[in-house]
């Protein structure tokens, strides 16, 4: 009479669901849980690799951008400095910018002495990997003058800048960019003063693309010496603006920088061509 009475109290219902079923249920939610979780670990893995890798690549290029000041003004010099990098890559853009060096007596009638176009060293990362958000800029080296035109002894002849900007015609990238400069060098002997302009000009050399490493060569040093004149002013512009690497991109501080010198000052301007190869082992 128990067990009748206890097979009586249990209701047949069609709506619920059998053990094998809710089994499968569970193990696919969890099979689910399991893969977004590994896609978040792998998607928050790749972004720190890339974070450090990009990183990294900020010293890489500030070490290329102080090499040129030795590269510049010895004929015949090479150095090859080598990076490593699974998400970006090092490119060199051709003639991005333009510089016109003039003289004058009275600031009024202009006279140009040289001019001259340079490229510029950047390393790429994809956003797709890295981003910093579009419209950065960070200055690495100079910290603090945006000038085109550095001055003194210890002063950079190059450089370099984060930027994101887009959209660019070349791809969308956070970069690292290392930019040529003018550096200004003022001394004295007795009563004569001596004012020296040094500009590294970039041009393309032999892109083999067989290691991760940037090949920069000493090829040409030219020498300007001027004279009867009482101001310098150095104009910059910007052949490639339409493909993004405008005055916004590189960030500085005016378009044209006007020096005025020492009464009785020797002048000499120094324009150092240096090769750039990427991937080139020398």
């Amino acid at each position: 009479m128990a067990t009748k009475k206890t097979r009586k109290s249990f209701r047949s219902n069609r709506q619920a669901v059998s053990p094998a079923i809710s089994t499968v249920l569970m193990t696919s939610a969890l099979v689910v849980m399991v893969l977004v979780a590994m896609t978040y670990a792998q998607t928050y893995l790749n972004f720190s690799m890339a974070e450090n890798e990009f990183s990294t690549n900020r010293q890489f290029m500030l070490t290329s951008g102080l090499q040129m000041d030795d590269i510049a003004w010895t004929i015949g010099r090479t150095q090859t400095v080598r990076y490593s990098s699974n998400f970006g890559h090092v490119t060199f853009e051709n003639a991005t910018l333009f510089c016109s060096c003039e003289v004058s007596a009275d600031e009024i009638n202009w006279q140009e002495v040289f001019n001259y176009t340079t490229g510029i060293i950047l390393f790429n990362m994809p956003v797709a990997d890295y981003t910093l958000g579009n419209g950065y800029f960070e200055r690495v080296f100079p910290a603090q003058n945006s000038s085109f035109c550095q001055e003194g002894a210890s002063a950079p002849v190059c450089h370099v800048f984060v930027v994101e900007q887009m959209p660019m015609t070349d791809g969308s990238f956070a970069r690292v960019v290392a930019a040529p400069s003018v550096r200004m060098l003022r001394s004295s002997i007795e009563t004569q003063n001596y004012v020296k302009f040094y500009m590294p000009q970039l041009i393309n050399g032999t892109d083999k693309l067989l290691s991760q490493s940037v090949t920069l060569a000493g090829e040409n040093v030219l020498q300007y010496v001027p004279g009867g004149f009482t101001y310098v002013r150095f104009t910059v512009a910007y052949p490639k603006s339409g493909q993004g690497f405008d005055f916004a991109f590189f960030g500085f501080d005016s378009g044209s920088v006007t020096v005025t010198l020492p009464s009785n000052s020797v002048v000499e301007f120094y324009l150092g061509t240096i090769t750039v190869s990427i991937g080139l082992h020398a």
